[in-house]
């Protein structure tokens, strides 16, 4: 089967198919007590994710499961400053540790180191590909320079990523200069994957909400908009989903600013607004993950509300995030199955 023909692939490029294409954000993870038993053979989550054995077995583990229409690359967004000789770290209970943002970090950063860095992720995707069923779409990704950068200024993740926000204000030019790393070793990174098997990508901005209206042209659009002309002036026929989480008021700036093909939104998104942006690009999302454990009649409300809702246009079913951890696999279940169903 041609990558063009995958499910997912062709409500990327403008095709209303009913019922929608499912996968769900961290479809690989913590919910799954397959996963749980992979991950305990990795001694911290950084090796986890540079071991293509273990990599390609939980990436694996949810299309056996549900049949999932998409498998999304099993890494994380913090391989990229990894790669290029910024230090980062995992800590049990605290999730990523970065070195705080200082000129002399960023004079240190090697983006020669990315390649070899980044094989054993390349590899990944080149297994993926060869073991996915056909007809399951293989999404890459990688962070939006904004949200990786958010980790950076304190070290860690702070409360309405104040840190980042106040660091971005008191020295625009350092900030400037770390993210234009972070695009230029996004861009390879993600062309590696395409040419390894990914039939598409998506950038995860998870903190674009947190950013004011001039912010969010600085820090969320225009770096997003480099790293979709970057990849596009090497692959053309490239198709990139862009989450900017909590942004659905700016949704269409977003489309316009940056020219990704489509894009996700979180469950707080009015519906009118979700229905606009759907007459442009095709639209992913955007079930609450709390439905999914909580259960029953509210998971089956909020599955039977999304359908009646988005099934105008080109439409991806996923959630509004990831899947969190104390999501009930059953629960999981029964959504793709309502799904499924149309």
């Amino acid at each position: 089967m041609k990558s063009k023909d995958r499910a997912v692939m062709r409500v990327l490029s403008g095709e209303k198919i009913w019922p929608p294409p499912i996968w769900m954000m961290r479809q690989a993870g913590r919910y799954l007590p397959e996963y749980r038993e992979v991950r305990a053979k990795a001694k911290n989550f950084l090796d986890f994710c540079y071991s293509p054995d273990l990599a390609t077995e939980v990436t694996l583990q949810p299309i056996r499961r549900y049949g999932f229409d998409a498998s999304i690359l099993f890494s994380d967004i913090f391989v990229v400053p990894d790669a290029i000789g910024y230090p980062v770290r995992f800590e049990e209970g605290r999730g990523p540790v970065l070195e705080p943002l200082s000129s002399e970090l960023i004079d240190r950063l090697e983006q020669d180191k990315a390649e070899d860095h980044l094989k054993p992720v390349i590899e990944t995707v080149s297994r993926l590909r060869a073991d996915l069923p056909e007809e399951t779409t293989l999404l890459g990704f990688c962070g939006a320079p904004w949200t990786v950068a958010c980790y950076s200024v304190a070290g860690h993740t702070t409360q309405d990523q104040v840190a980042a926000r106040v660091g971005a204000y008191k020295d625009p030019d350092l900030m400037q200069r770390f993210i234009d790393e972070l695009i230029t070793a996004s861009i390879a990174y993600l062309i590696r994957q395409l040419d390894a098997g990914a039939d598409a990508l998506q950038i995860f901005d998870t903190w674009a909400g947190v950013l004011d209206d001039a912010g969010f042209q600085r820090w969320s659009i225009e770096p997003t908009r480099k790293i979709v002309e970057g990849v596009k002036a090497a692959r053309p026929d490239a198709k990139i989903i862009g989450f900017p989480k909590a942004s659905s008021a700016r949704m269409d700036a977003y489309i316009k600013g940056t020219g990704v093909d489509a894009v996700g939104f979180d469950w707080t998104a009015p519906d009118h607004l979700a229905l606009e942006v759907q007459k442009q690009v095709p639209i992913q999302g955007n079930l609450d993950p709390m439905r999914l454990v909580a259960g029953g009649k509210a998971l089956e409300d909020g599955v039977q509300h999304i359908l009646k809702t988005f099934d105008k246009g080109p439409f991806i079913f996923n959630l509004g995030h990831g899947v969190t951890p104390d999501a009930d696999p059953d629960n999981v279940a029964r959504m793709v199955e309502m799904v499924k169903q149309g």
